[in-house]
């Protein structure tokens, strides 16, 4: 028995002057050697360890609130709380507070911090003094009360007596009752006194006083009262508001009586605070702190008290999952578990586990995929918020339930497939539920959440099932809008078919944006599932003809999803781009740019520079090779230069190592320089067209000289051509066939036939340029820029 009554919850108040939960255990009160007095214990159920010491302080104010509450302040800006289970442990504990200070327990503070000229006139006043005389409470005396009040708010010590005499004889409740006097004699100068007056009592910041001025007979008085500010010309409607339009809706009967008043209570409570106190000074910043402190803990009293009642949640939970439920009556269920889910959060931990295992077992995660897939906007909403909390408590609940989804369901109705497709179809022109369903899809797909060791499975497998039933839907729109005309694809995914209007421009950018910054995620994280699936796909192909679109921001992510490719430093991604002459849409944009300073400009220059930097030398000898004659002419930076550095310096050294190879054994030769080019030949199992030797490096050999020289001029109509005003341009030589292993020439022909043209969704292509006569004067192509 002594276990329960001494069981408390530790708090503390944080910088944002909420409660923070720091665990659950037993107080005792005992002589600490260490403290040299009477401390204070908190020791930890679960596993002894000491959640709380402190010692008993005859300086420090304590506050009993609410019957089972002990507030203090250990230090300027560290708030403590216990938060007894039963009334009589935290009785128990009060009196030896008050023992060791010597007060009576009968008090609910012990004492106020004050400064130490206020304590010196304080010990100087006769006992007699202790309590302030009111005036007596009749209409005539409102201004004299007012006056009182707001004198005393300066001071720790008279707060504290005003206070005391508040409470003493039922005097705040003689106020109250002046109010309705007041009101039906229209007694406005009475109704201002009575705005100041009860203003300035919620400023003593009294629990006490609280209990009584929000009691089911008093509160509306006080709202009343709270009407009449003297700053406005015709009173506020609180009331009314409260009373008519703000209906208290039992989604389920509530039986509890007690649980009813309190939901009534904390409602109108922190009406109080939100809407009707104006926003505090900051000399009062700190004189609502027991207002907060009262509504948090009748929160956690409210989910306590619903959580307990299992009948009740079983029952709101048949409602909301049954077919035959009316929609607005299902709406009502699901804003019911968003304020639910919301107040589970002032609980302690292991109390919110035991909330979210309880919901998860009663469904719902299946009632989720119902709701969220409503035509209801304010549904939706409230779902995804649930959704929210459930991702945010156990990343690893939700993921375990969706990879039992497909023994029973098809790949479009999965949960993730149904939270993507809210992804892509938000209405919103800002995109701001997308963007809050994309962190969801971010955290759930994030392996650092994933390193549980009670299942060390859990990556591989749930990896595993996102690229093959999800990858796939949350790409349609990525692939929808860079497809070419000879090459469109079907959009096979009913879900998302009625979702894509690529004829709204920005807001398609916005999304794809999206979508990219949650692929660049994904080639940090993911490594082998996603090379793969770009590598299957040639997704890097897709993204990269964003690089045309006229909204900047859009090219940026297309670039930044390269950057973050290339920074991988994997041999397996480098041959895909070098095979796929992927470069050519970053130089073009590049040289597009011009001269101009911007950050598209530095964003490319980088890229290249870290190739320079970290020496990655297939990459390096792609780059100079095939675009170093429309490079050359950048000065304004040292980067392409110095590529060309590296480039000579590696030559160099390949030709030294070769030299002195035929200078030991020229048969030798041969046979090393064979296995060399056969490196290549490896199956990697990406589905990567094998190397030949002739493509690989043949300038980096003395032997191979002659024959690059004779290919280079077999193919010299394939270098960039110069236009009239000295810059260069590509055209796409390579297909996407070329880089997964089909014949590239037709490939070339029949899928990518030029990639200033054919281009759909976001990309502004120029007409198509004819190339029959060389000497025929061209216009540069230009980049439309954002907002063109």
């Amino acid at each position: 028995m002594s276990d329960t009554r001494r069981r408390v919850k530790v708090y503390t108040l944080n910088e944002d002057r909420q409660w923070d939960d720091r665990g659950t255990g037993h107080v005792s009160s005992t002589f600490v050697e260490r403290l040299k007095g009477i401390s204070l214990l908190v020791r930890a159920e679960s596993d002894g360890s000491l959640l709380l010491e402190s010692k008993i302080s005859p300086n420090t104010a304590y506050q009993k609130q609410q019957d089972t509450l002990i507030v203090w302040s250990e230090a300027e800006n560290y708030d403590l709380a216990l938060s007894f289970q039963e009334k009589a442990g935290c009785d128990e504990i009060w009196e030896k507070i008050c023992q060791v200070q010597g007060k009576d327990p009968a008090l609910e503070i012990t004492q106020d911090p004050i400064d130490e000229s206020e304590e010196e006139r304080f010990e100087e006043m006769p006992e007699t003094s202790h309590l302030v005389e009111l005036p007596p409470c009749e209409l005539a005396r409102l201004e004299e009360i007012a006056d009182l009040v707001t004198s005393v708010l300066s001071s720790p010590i008279r707060r504290e007596k005003l206070a005391l005499a508040l409470m003493s004889e039922g005097y705040m409740k003689k106020l109250l009752q002046l109010f309705q006097v007041c009101e039906d004699l229209d007694n406005r100068e009475g109704l201002h006194h009575l705005y100041e007056i009860v203003r300035g009592v919620l400023f003593l910041n009294k629990a006490a006083l609280f209990e009584v001025m929000f009691s089911d007979d008093c509160i509306m008085d006080v709202v009343g009262c709270l009407e009449f500010d003297p700053s406005l010309v015709q009173p506020k409607k609180h009331r009314e508001f409260l009373t008519k339009t703000a209906k208290f809706k039992e989604v389920i009967p509530i039986t509890d009586s007690e649980l009813r008043q309190k939901i009534h209570q904390t409602y109108r409570v922190q009406y109080i605070q939100d809407i009707i106190l104006p926003t505090p000074s900051v000399f009062e910043e700190n004189f609502l702190s027991t207002l907060t402190s009262f509504i948090f803990f009748n929160k956690v009293e409210i989910v306590s008290m619903l959580q307990e009642d299992e009948k009740f949640l079983t029952e709101v939970f048949a409602q909301l999952t049954d077919e035959a439920t009316e929609d607005g009556k299902r709406r009502e269920l699901v804003n019911f578990f968003k304020e639910f889910c919301a107040f589970s959060q002032t609980l302690q931990p292991q109390n919110r586990d035991a909330f979210f295992k309880t919901l998860a077992n009663l469904g719902i995660l299946p009632a989720l995929e119902i709701v969220m897939g409503m035509d209801d906007l304010q549904v939706r909403a409230a779902a995804t918020d649930i959704f929210s909390y459930l991702v945010e408590f156990s990343p690893s609940m939700v993921r375990e339930f969706v990879m039992q989804e497909p023994q029973q369901t098809d790949d479009d109705v999965l949960l993730i497939n149904v939270v993507i497709k809210q992804m892509i179809c938000d209405s919103d022109p800002e995109l701001g539920g997308a963007v809050q369903l994309m962190g969801l899809l971010r955290t759930l797909i994030d392996p650092e959440n994933m390193l549980a060791p009670t299942n060390k499975t859990e990556k591989t497998e749930f990896l595993s099932f996102f690229y093959k039933y999800c990858m796939q839907v949350l790409t349609v729109p990525l692939l929808a809008s860079t497809a070419c005309e000879n090459d469109r694809i079907a959009v096979s995914f009913p879900i998302v078919n009625a979702c894509l209007c690529l004829s709204d421009h920005f807001q398609t950018a916005q999304l794809l944006a999206l979508i990219l910054e949650l692929l660049t995620f994904c080639v940090e994280h993911h490594t082998y599932h996603i090379k793969t699936y770009i590598m299957n796909k040639d997704l890097l192909r897709r993204v990269l003809v964003l690089m045309n679109s006229k909204h900047t921001f859009l090219a940026l992510c297309a670039l930044r999803f390269m950057r973050r490719i290339i920074g991988q430093k994997d041999e397996y991604y480098n041959r895909y781009i070098v095979k796929g002459n992927l470069f050519e849409p970053v130089i073009n944009t590049l040289l597009d740019n011009g001269t101009r300073y911007n950050l598209l400009n530095s964003a490319i220059i980088e890229l290249f520079e870290f190739i320079k930097v970290e020496d990655i030398k297939s990459l390096i000898a792609h780059i100079i090779d095939n675009y170093y004659k429309a490079l050359e002419s950048i000065e304004y930076v040292q980067t392409f230069k110095g590529l060309k550095g590296r480039y000579e310096q590696e030559k160099d050294r390949q030709t030294l190592r070769l030299n002195s190879r035929y200078r030991r054994d020229a048969r030798t030769l041969d046979e090393d320089e064979e296995m060399w080019f056969n490196e290549d030949e490896d199956d990697d199992g990406e589905a990567i067209e094998k190397s030949r030797p002739e493509e690989e490096f043949p300038e980096s050999y003395g032997k191979y000289m002659e024959a690059k020289k004779v290919k280079e001029s077999d193919n010299k109509e394939s270098f960039p051509k110069r236009t009239p005003t000295g810059s260069f341009k590509f055209t796409f030589s390579y297909s996407a066939g070329a880089a997964n292993g089909t014949n590239a020439k037709s490939a070339a022909s029949q899928n990518y036939p030029n990639l200033r043209t054919a281009m759909v969704g976001l990309v502004d292509y120029p007409d198509d340029e004819d190339e029959e006569d060389e000497d025929e004067e061209q216009s540069p192509r230009k980049r439309p820029r954002l907002g063109s």
